[in-house]
């Protein structure tokens, strides 16, 4: 719908659909260099969760055909689906004419004429929130029952149910995510911006950890490497996870999610002090 409105240039409220207005309105960085790195924040945010492509691999039936396949496919649904829409919105409405009250894109249906555009993207929001928390309680869920079984974790988590389901896990899991649900109606102004950042942070140390993993892991198996493999090893492995310790960088300068970024490393601290014991209590017993 979007390509078809900047090709006939169409006339909306306040102007015309072109791909001028994208940098028509103080250039393609209108807040400066700066304001392009304080989106990073919300646009890592935006794919938290993307590493479960990967935890997937025991659950299909031919991973080494499906999970090639479905990392090919992230580049291409992330350029459609995400840059792809907001290359859309800005061109219909230059960033300074968008509010920020209401959704955008319920903005551009309403101002191209779909009346019924809130209830329309309710929906897909509604949809994609059940899509996205799904997925979610599949990670944490899995995630504690792998902890378990490695003696990281109450034994109980590692418990499967006859159809091979770790049901304490899941459990747990959404008891925690009810939690956070409360917290929404105790503290609505607070909680997101509190949620989304200790989430961007854990889950950008989390990548870290990844890539720091699979370069140990190509060298300590040199001869014994799959066919699906990360093109430009090592350069492109180090360059992601400087990529990642620039964000933690950054965030330390943003004065909103500061606090928060030095909990969570407090945190994580005390979590990799508490795995060397258990690893060293391993290791005497």
């Amino acid at each position: 719908t979007g390509a078809v409105m900047i090709v006939l240039q169409t006339k909306v409220k306040g102007g015309t659909v072109s791909l001028t207005n994208l940098v028509s309105h103080g250039g393609f960085f209108p807040t400066g260099i700066w304001g392009f790195l304080l989106s990073f924040q919300m646009v890592v945010f935006a794919f938290v969760g993307v590493e479960i492509v990967g935890q997937t691999a025991s659950e299909t039936a031919d991973p080494h055909k499906d999970i090639p396949k479905a990392i090919n496919t992230l580049p291409v649904r992330i350029g459609l689906f995400y840059v792809g829409s907001m290359l859309a919105i800005m061109s219909v409405y230059p960033w300074n004419q968008i509010k920020t009250t209401s959704s955008p894109f319920v903005q551009v249906f309403t101002g191209i004429g779909i009346t019924a555009a809130a209830g329309i993207l309710n929906f897909v929001v509604l949809t994609a929130a059940l899509s996205a928390t799904n997925s979610a309680i599949f990670s944490t869920s899995r995630s504690l029952y792998s902890l378990a079984r490695n003696s990281h974790a109450p034994k109980k988590l590692g418990n499967l149910t006859s159809k091979a389901i770790p049901m304490n896990a899941l459990m747990t899991s959404s008891t925690i995510l009810f939690v956070v649900v409360i917290l929404n109606y105790v503290m609505p102004a607070r909680i997101f911006d509190v949620v989304s950042t200790v989430s961007t942070i854990c889950f950008v140390i989390v990548w870290i950890m990844i890539m720091a993993a699979h370069v140990v892991y190509r060298r300590q198996n040199k001869d014994n490497l799959g066919e699906f493999r990360m093109p430009g090893y090592p350069l492109t492995s180090w360059l992601t996870i400087a990529f990642y310790v620039a964000i933690l960088i950054l965030l330390f300068f943003i004065e909103s999610t500061k606090l928060a970024l030095i909990i969570s490393i407090i945190f994580i601290v005390i979590l990799a002090i508490s795995y060397s014991f258990i690893k060293k209590n391993e290791s005497i017993s």
